[in-house]
Order: C-alpha cells, then structure tokens, then sequence
C-alpha cells in the first residue's frame, strides 16, 4: 500500500533540498578566481562562507532524508523490489553522511585554510597553500563520491518504481535519469575535479530531480490515501 502522506513529505524535502542548494550555489556561494591562490583569497573574505555551506549540507540532507522517507512512502513489504529499496534507501542515508563530511571540508577547513594561508607570513606561506590544495583535493574526493552514492540511490528507487508502478513509472523513469546524471557528475568531479565539464550533469540533475519531485507531489495529491499496486 502507497502511504500519501508519507509520498507527499517525500517529495517536499527533497524539492526543498533541490531548491536550497540551487539557490544557495547560483545566489549566494562566491565565485572562484582564475587561479587558486585568487580563490583562497576569495574564501578568506568571505563572513558567510560557513554559513553558507552548512545551508548546502542542510539543501543535501534533505534530498537524502526525502528518499529515505520514499522507501517507507512506497509500502515495500517483501520481495526483490523491497531489497532494491532497501539498498536506495541505505545508499541515501550514507549519502546524508557524505554530505556532512564533504560540508564540513568545505565550509570550515577550507574557510580556516584560506585565512590560515592569508595571514601567514611570506615564509609560511607555501605550506599553508600546499595544505589548503590538499583540503581542497579532499573535498573534490569526497564530492564525488557523495554524487556516486545520490546517483545510485536515485536509479535504485527508479527500478523499484518502474518495477511495482505504485507510483506512475514515467516519474519513476525521470528519477532513474536523474539519478545517472548524478552518477556522471561524480565521474566528472571525481577525474577533472571541480571544472567547466561538470555544468551539463549538475544542471541536468537539479534539473531533472525536482521535475521527478513536482510530479511526485502532484500524484501524492491527486491519489487516494492508500493504494494499492503491484505486489513487492
């Protein structure tokens, strides 16, 4: 049996999540300079830059804890499609904790390094840079990754969607798609790090995810409290 009420928390916090994040990045995060010293001194300015970051965590845990609440959402009591679901569902809670690891990197060791590095005298100078690029590779790291396990989690609920059609599955197929532009961000980040290449899958999954979620929604509205679908 489909939970509506629970599909229609889901879709809520993760369209939030989407649209935090996308304002927070285009509206708000500063941009980087030509080189990396240029940006490190960008950061080192920056008042808002923790605060920043700690929305862009809260915009990610929010699609995370979206999806976790889609696994109870779709009534998955037995059967392959509930092991699928499981997996998305686990998938989407390590991905909340990645985004935590890949925040804190970002919006307090980074801001602490660029300051570090901004303040130190001529001769300290190299190493606070060397430190602050080894921050900034882990953050890159860790990006990916957090983008490899979104992506997964995404296809996952896509197959157990299009499989059990408790919901439509033409939403479940805009969520697989979404899902592989995040697994391609991933690569992206993961073997150019932060570059122009990673324009096209970012939009294409922001894009994609909250189209996926505005269905969502609506289908959660327009159903009827519980229905039932395929067996799973």
């Amino acid at each position: 049996m489909v939970n509506q009420k629970l599909l229609r928390l889901s879709s809520t916090l993760v369209l939030v999540g989407v649209v935090l994040v996308t304002i927070i990045v285009e509206f708000l995060h500063p941009g980087g300079g030509t080189t990396y010293a240029d940006t490190l001194a960008i950061w080192a300015v920056s008042r808002d830059w923790t605060a920043i970051h700690l929305g862009q965590f809260v915009g990610m845990a929010g699609i995370g804890a979206g999806l976790l609440v889609l696994f109870f959402a779709l009534g998955l009591s037995q059967g392959a499609p509930r092991w699928v679901g499981f997996f998305g569902a686990l998938a989407a809670g390590v991905s909340i904790a990645l985004a935590a690891v890949t925040f804190a990197v970002d919006g307090v060791a980074n801001k602490m390094a660029a300051n570090a590095w901004a303040s130190a005298p001529a001769a300290e100078q190299a190493t606070r840079f060397a430190s602050a690029q080894a921050l900034r590779w882990l953050e890159i790291g860790t990006s990916s990754y957090l983008d490899f396990l979104l992506g997964l989690a995404l296809v996952l609920f896509a197959i157990v969607i299009v499989q059990t059609a408790r919901v439509p599955r033409p939403v479940g197929s805009l969520v697989g798609v979404s899902g592989l532009a995040y697994l391609v961000q991933g690569w992206v980040i993961g073997t150019t790090g932060f570059s122009s290449a990673t324009f096209v899958p970012t939009v294409a999954g922001y894009v994609l995810l909250g189209a996926s979620m505005i269905w969502l929604y609506i289908v959660a509205w327009l159903g009827k409290e519980s229905v039932q679908a395929v067996p799973a």
